[in-house]
């Protein structure tokens, strides 16, 4: 097939107007291509679901494939291979339309399949993607603005470092923002071609199975022709797989090369100023008066053609003429305080522009490219002059020395590259540990669940075991506070740590065996934030205690959310960015049908976030231990009532025995026989001793058979 039509990832850098007007072309062609494959879906969508239309549903389909040679894409419309292989499809598909039946799993599988995936996988991916490329375009003009309205007279080091961060960074997402959106638009090249014959391969596929052909000669043809496209078909997703490995390997030397030009303002000993140029391109600043004392600045994409200096503003199809830089003279100038400024003026002094530079090494490089022109403009005019001019001479051109008088007491001090491990609260949309890649997205967060970015209502899992336990007569807390013997063991509590965190996001989980749930949680949530541009988060104090966590209002000191410490099953921090960190948290409660929900909480705090682990492990530890000491004076004090019970036991049967005793001396004593008196009478028992007598002895047999 003939070559594919891509756009140069490498100049994604300086984003020229020339690769944003080639990018208007390739959007264009993808609306184009989304018009079309939307049409195309929906007839073999009625092939699929209408089997009574199945005629006409074929027939409307071979009508839009006659019609492709009709349809104008910006890119690859001149695709003769590609419209002959068309027109025989829509040939066959039309002999097939008196065919009403068709099996339903072989066309869902082999034709609505590759057709789906790609009109909701890649061409969703390609929107998305123009959404981001657009927010990190505005971004980064934003930081620009910013750097370039710093005040050169009242410098603030504190302020400069702030914007020349931001800078880096925003231009830094814009630059692997761009070539991520470069990159799917030329994959789309392929894909284009690759969704639009695998479904009509999958249909003649499922068509021919399906009807046995008669006519062998004919099934033969139509194999071969069959095979022929499959072949085509492989040869380009495997064309589609080197381009896009070559461009993977392009995008990542570029990352390492480019790093150093993120920066507004290098050191001029990591990139030094080359003095030799004789053509430049980049945008400036141009001033532009609006009044008799006010003025304006523009930023426009500025570049040297021949002698003259060129301006084009995004949108243009072509530059204009600016000045003609010959036998001009330049010089660094100061300008409504701003920094890096110089001016050129056309040699009968009636023009002049006055220009600002993104850095102090881009503004050098400037004045030297226009002297350097101007002088072999010169020269050339001047035969005679050049033949007593030394060649060495034109090759080291000297800089401006009014700019390093004026600039040299705001030369930026000599910094070390900024770490390429750094990020913001939306790196982590790009960072994944290799164990999450092998992993699959539905074994780790539940598809079903919605995203929560604020604080709606206290979750804790004793308040809904309490609110249960009291009953009707006891109203709950709906700040999810728990009571008075609550905030007292929270008083006692061994741990007490405070620390200032804000909210990102929740959202429910499967699994909790490892930290890459986090990992990838983490990046849904951070990645939803920048597609709907929600920034505002919730900040609150976490209070970790031996006994629960708490997030705490820190202006009413209401607490938002209590969550038991038994609860909290996994808790980590980002690999890279350690201000975010995330806790996995299992609930008692379920769903209808009574699973425990698993629900895991994004955080980005001040600190770092291993030591908020590290702090909500140590809580851990000390529960534990707790845990243990109580259980083993539970069990101390069960076996010292034991034995308090048996000692009781004990006392008791010694006092029965001392009662059986003291009660046989008694019955011993009155069965004695009768004895004389001493003054010769006989002493006569009465009844009633007699039956007391008889009394005990039935008593005193009793105790001796219960001994």
């Amino acid at each position: 097939m003939p070559g594919i039509d891509t756009l140069p990832i490498e100049e994604t850098l300086e984003d020229s107007p020339q690769t944003r007007s080639l990018l208007g072309v390739f959007e264009e062609d993808t609306a184009s291509i989304s018009s079309y494959f939307s049409q195309l879906f929906k007839a073999m969508q009625r092939i699929y679901d209408a089997q009574n239309e199945l005629s006409a549903a074929t027939h409307l389909t071979s009508k839009l494939l006659k019609d492709f040679e009709k349809q104008r894409f910006p890119l690859g419309g001149d695709d003769e291979v590609m419209s002959s292989t068309l027109q025989q499809f829509a040939k066959v598909i039309d002999e097939l339309s008196s065919c009403h039946a068709v099996l339903s799993t072989q066309l869902a599988d082999a034709m609505m399949f590759p057709i789906t995936q790609f009109k909701e996988r890649d061409l969703r991916e390609i929107v998305i993607l123009k959404e981001v490329f657009q927010i990190a375009s505005d971004d980064h003009d934003a930081a620009i603005n910013r750097y370039s309205r710093l005040s050169k007279r009242k410098e603030n080091e504190k302020v400069k470092n702030e914007v020349m961060e931001d800078v880096y960074t925003s231009r830094k997402k814009h630059h692997e923002t761009t070539m991520h959106y470069f990159a799917s638009l030329n994959m789309l090249q392929y894909k284009k071609k690759i969704a639009l014959l695998e479904p009509l391969l999958g249909y003649m596929q499922a068509q021919i199975s399906f009807f046995k052909l008669g006519s062998e000669n004919l099934t033969q043809q139509w194999e071969d022709f069959l095979t022929n496209i499959g072949t085509s078909v492989q040869n380009v997703r495997r064309e589609m797989d080197s381009d896009a490995e070559a461009m993977d390997q392009t995008i990542q030397d570029l990352k390492e090369a480019s790093d150093p030009l993120y920066m507004p303002d290098p050191d001029p000993n990591t990139v030094p100023v080359n003095r030799n140029l004789t053509r430049k391109a980049g945008y400036l600043n141009t001033r532009n008066k609006t009044g008799l004392v006010s003025s304006s600045w523009d930023r426009q994409y500025f570049f040297t053609q021949g002698g003259n200096l060129m301006g084009q503003s995004r949108g243009d199809v072509a530059g204009g003429l600016v000045m003609d830089i010959d036998n001009c003279s330049v010089m660094a100038v100061d300008c409504e305080d701003r920094r890096f400024c110089f001016q050129i003026t056309a040699f009968d002094g009636k023009k002049a522009a006055i220009l600002q530079a993104e850095s102090r090494k881009d503004c050098e490089e400037w004045i030297a490219t226009i002297n350097n022109i101007s002088k072999r403009i010169y020269l050339s005019e001047n035969p005679e002059i050049a033949a007593r001019v030394n060649q060495s001479a034109l090759e080291a051109v000297t800089p401006s020395p009014s700019f390093q008088q004026r600039h040299e007491s705001f030369r930026p001090s000599t910094q070390g590259r900024p770490k390429t491990g750094r990020s913001g609260s939306q790196c982590s949309v790009g960072s994944e540990s290799p164990a999450l890649s092998s992993l699959s997205l539905d074994s780790l967060v539940a598809s079903d669940t919605p995203i929560q970015f604020d604080i709606i209502s206290p979750v804790s899992e004793e308040h809904t075991s309490q609110a249960k336990s009291a009953g009707q007569g006891r109203r709950t807390n709906p700040f999810g506070e728990s009571g008075g013997p609550q905030s007292e063991e929270s008083e006692d509590s061994i741990l007490h740590q405070l620390f200032i965190v804000r909210f990102l996001g929740c959202m429910e989980v499967k699994a909790t065996e490892n930290a890459d749930v986090i990992y990838e949680t983490m990046r849904q949530i951070l990645a939803a934030r920048a597609i709907h541009n929600i920034f505002r988060m919730t900040e609150s104090h976490l209070l970790v205690t031996c006994e629960c966590l708490k997030l705490i209002d820190p202006q009413t000191q209401v607490t938002r959310l209590r969550f038991s410490l038994s609860s909290v099953v996994l808790c980590a921090s980002h690999q890279e960015n350690k201000r975010l960190f995330g806790f996995v948290l299992q609930t008692a409660g379920g769903r209808v049908d009574g699973r425990p929900v698993t629900v895991c909480y994004i955080f980005e705090s001040n600190n770092d976030g291993e030591k908020i682990c590290d702090s909500v492990g140590l809580a851990k530890q000390i529960a534990l231990h707790s845990e243990m000491d109580r259980k083993a004076s539970q069990k101390q004090r069960e076996l010292n009532k034991a034995k308090e019970k048996q000692q009781e036991e004990l006392d008791k049967q010694k006092q029965i025995e001392k009662d059986l005793e003291e009660q046989s001396r008694l019955i011993a004593a009155s069965s004695r026989p009768s004895q004389t008196a001493a003054d010769g009478q006989v002493l006569v028992l009465s009844n009633s001793q007699s039956e007391d007598s008889d009394v005990g002895e039935e008593g005193q047999k009793k105790g001796e058979s219960e001994a």
